[in-house]
């Protein structure tokens, strides 16, 4: 059985750093573009930041644009979220997700498997 499993998050104060993984289990991650999305209290889950299959390509969200980066080791079956920099604002759950299309997408319906999640809480 396939799937997605993501660890890293924790407890951090402002300013900040966490390293998410996205594991794959039961299948290679080397042949899915892979994204990750948050979702925080009250609000809807949205895409962070997505990379191809390459590696060549990266998209970002505004909002974490040069403190968060997308990169993946195909060797150890695994996609990493590195956050620096982080605020009260990017508390929320962490989701890494595969895509059935060839490119980035920031739609969620775009992306039809998902890891169960891992918390992240920035706060003093």
């Amino acid at each position: 059985q396939s799937q997605l499993v993501e660890s890293g998050g924790g407890l951090v104060q402002p300013g900040g750093s966490l390293r998410l993984s996205c594991v794959g289990s039961g299948f290679s991650l080397n042949y899915y573009v892979i994204g990750w999305f948050r979702q925080g209290p009250g609000k809807e889950r949205e895409g962070v930041a997505c990379i191809s299959t390459d590696s060549t390509l990266t998209n970002y969200a505004d909002s974490v644009k040069r403190r968060f980066t997308i990169s993946r080791d195909d060797a150890k079956n695994t996609v990493y979220l590195q956050m620096n920099s982080l605020k009260a604002e990017d508390t929320g759950t962490y989701y890494c997700a595969r895509t059935f299309r060839p490119y980035c997408s920031g739609a969620t319906a775009d992306f039809n498997s998902w890891g169960q999640g891992t918390q992240v809480t920035v706060s003093s």
